[in-house]
């Protein structure tokens, strides 16, 4: 099976060649290129988009592919590994960090948070309570299924898959299926 992020890997010649050339422009229109080509679903486009991670985000692994219409806030505060696939309709907000492992897929539709909202104090309005920021792991081959939520200050362990529609608080041990809401291991994986 041909996955456009193989391709990413057969023409890693012309990329690091590319790389090389395109670090002569500054960040910001990397951000405003990555904006114009984020709903466009070719080849092309998931070319354009890796080399414009691979200048903004923290740190961007190899044989990356973002699929269209994938929303990335503070990119620059976004690590993603090797042979990572993030598919249409996703949102992430780095804000607090978010540290994406090698070999993880996440399905269409999904949400991965790094802030919350604070609402502590009864007597403010929440939306004027500010945001805390939390860092969000997602360690080596996960799988996060179609529609899932993962909240700031997430842990997701190495080998888990986070069942569709999932909405996932807290650490998440290593290997397991995780569904429901909230989250609750489904079945260990062996």
């Amino acid at each position: 099976m041909n996955r456009k992020r193989d391709y990413l890997n057969k023409y890693s010649w012309v990329i690091n060649f590319v790389l090389i050339v395109s670090k002569i422009f500054p960040k910001r229109i990397y951000l405003s290129v990555y904006k114009f080509i984020m709903p466009y679903n070719s080849y092309l486009a998931i070319f354009i988009r890796f080399i414009c991670l691979k200048n903004c985000a923290k740190k961007c692994g190899n044989n990356v592919a973002v699929f269209p219409n994938v929303y990335l806030r503070n990119i620059e505060k976004l690590e993603i590994g090797d042979n990572v696939s993030i598919h249409p309709m996703c949102y992430i907000e780095a804000s607090g960090e978010i540290n994406i492992g090698d070999d993880v897929s996440i399905a269409h539709g999904s949400t991965i948070m790094s802030e919350e909202h604070i609402f502590t104090d009864l007597n403010l309005n929440i939306k004027d309570q500010g945001c805390e920021y939390k860092k969000t792991i997602l360690e080596n081959n996960v799988w996060i299924a179609a529609g899932s939520r993962i909240l700031a200050g997430t842990i997701i362990g190495t080998g888990s898959i986070i069942a569709a529609g999932a909405v996932v608080k807290g650490v998440v041990k290593p290997n397991v299926i995780m569904g429901g809401v909230p989250a609750k291991i489904l079945k260990e994986r062996s």
